[in-house]
């Protein structure tokens, strides 16, 4: 049986960070990707935006691997020639209640080390006349950045560190070498083609996104009942016929985990707004489609023209749809990030990253610092 220094499950975003980080630690890698690409899954269907920091619990993994992810990703995308552009966002208070929230959103970027300026209603007119708000907060460290050509751009560092991304290999199971994983992990999968293999890992991170739930559940050791239960909840996208009306991203003050139908635009300037919230309570990720329900549209332009009023009649048109993976309910409130390594689950060399969706994106490449660190 072949044995490697480290495995890790998914070729998204997260999976290639983590991938690269301990191949340029001197690790042997391998990543299983089940699908016949990199990224075709999370990663390749967000809203591609490089997140400030201002949301997140002051303390949380979500705020610091946020904020450190963010100073990595500008700076790896301005060395790696990966396209990206720090235009800013205003977050907008459409009324007297979305105004107190501004300004507890203020304080939570200030405790998370994240600059923001308070605007009035003038000062969002002068900013940007099309939208219509009571108040607003500058982000000016927010951005967006080309997702696919990030994740080519991992995959190469990993394989100029020597590491392999094994596309069509699926995971099956892993038990074990020694009482607590002491001795690796040994690995078992298949082929598209149905051929079966086994390896052996000194190292087993699952960063799987979709299907990370299911992957901890057939990792022998921590029992099944220790991981959360996998959700799914789907987010669409419809794209603006003709010119932006701004030139930064427009967000409306954020309702939990969901930050709310947003303009966000592509490096390209053309602007598109999403995403919506429909769970998908009976959902696996066999099951789940990426169509755009074309029936939402009216509800897009009604919370649009909130923050922009002259949004023109029919101007939207469906783009494409994400699914994230939860590890809460619709009722819950959004949890943490849980990095769970040998300290939380007692196996050595094992780290489980669930629940991980936005700023995943953003936070790649601190996710990958920090499971070095955790396997190191």
């Amino acid at each position: 049986m072949d044995r490697v220094g480290a495995l890790v499950v998914g070729a998204g975003v997260i999976g290639l960070a983590v991938a690269r980080a301990l191949a340029q630690a001197g690790r042997e890698v391998v990543v299983l990707e089940r699908a016949t690409a990199i990224g075709t899954g999370v990663s390749s269907r967000s809203s591609e935006v490089i997140h400030a920091g201002l949301y997140y619990t002051p303390g949380s993994w979500k705020a610091r691997l946020c904020v450190r992810g963010k100073a990595l990703l500008y700076d790896y995308a301005q060395r790696s020639g990966v396209g990206h552009r720090c235009c800013g966002k205003l977050v907008v208070a459409a009324d007297a209640a979305d105004e107190a929230t501004l300004e507890g959103l203020a304080r939570r970027a200030a405790a998370n080390g994240v600059p923001v300026q308070p605007l009035d209603a003038a000062q969002v007119q002068r900013r940007a006349p099309a939208l219509r708000a009571a108040a607003a907060l500058w982000s000016p460290t927010t951005g967006i950045v080309d997702s696919h050509a990030l994740m080519q751009a991992l995959h190469a560092d990993v394989q100029r560190a020597g590491g392999v991304v094994a596309l069509g290999s699926v995971f099956e199971r892993a038990e074990p070498i020694g009482a607590r994983g002491e001795g690796g992990w040994r690995v078992h999968g298949h082929t598209l083609a149905g051929e079966a293999f086994a390896l052996q890992a000194d190292v087993l991170v699952n960063a799987a996104g979709l299907w990370a739930c299911h992957v901890a559940r057939a990792v022998q050791g921590p029992p099944p009942q220790a991981w959360p239960r996998p959700r799914y909840a789907k987010g669409h996208y419809f794209a603006l016929r003709g010119a932006a009306p701004v030139d930064c991203l427009v967000y409306p003050v954020p309702r939990d985990a969901w930050l709310g139908v947003h303009l966000t635009l592509d490096l390209g300037g053309q602007a598109r707004f999403g995403p919506d919230l429909q769970w998908l309570p009976d959902a696996s990720p066999q099951t789940l489609t990426y169509d755009v329900d074309g029936t939402r549209q009216a509800a897009f332009e009604a919370a649009i023209r909130r923050y922009w009023p002259g949004l023109p009649a029919d101007a939207l048109q469906p783009a494409y749809a994400g699914v994230r993976p939860k590890i809460h309910g619709p009722d819950e409130p959004a949890p943490d990030f849980a990095p769970v390594g040998p300290e939380q689950h007692g196996w050595a060399g094992l780290v489980h990253l669930l629940g991980f969706e936005s700023p995943g994106l953003t936070s790649a490449l601190a996710v990958g610092e920090v499971v070095a660190t955790l396997l190191a």
